[in-house]
């Protein structure tokens, strides 16, 4: 009885370890317009030269710029301006 219990653990124990790492997100590759446009703004704002653009490069970008790597499909997406008014609001009697 111990053995099927500690057989039936091990099997659990290896699936969960199967469907963490399917659950894993790979890094997804950059298309060739991205890949162009990733290029022309660590040239204009690489400042460091670290191969990444840093919060301080990225405020140094004009507006332009954003838009174009945002058309693009870089950066983070931008989160609603009224996320937080999102709930209904309260009433009084």
């Amino acid at each position: 009885m111990k053995k099927l219990l500690v057989a039936a653990l091990g099997l659990l124990c290896a699936t969960a370890i199967v469907v963490q790492a399917q659950d894993a997100k790979p890094k997804k590759e950059l298309t060739p317009e991205q890949q162009t446009v990733m290029k022309e703004m660590l040239a204009k704002y690489d400042t460091n030269k670290d191969g990444k653009l840093d919060k301080t490069e990225r405020a140094a970008m004009t507006q332009e710029d954003k838009d174009k790597m945002a058309k693009a499909g870089l950066g983070k997406p931008k989160k609603p301006a009224d996320a937080s008014t999102n709930a209904p609001a309260a009433t009084t009697k």
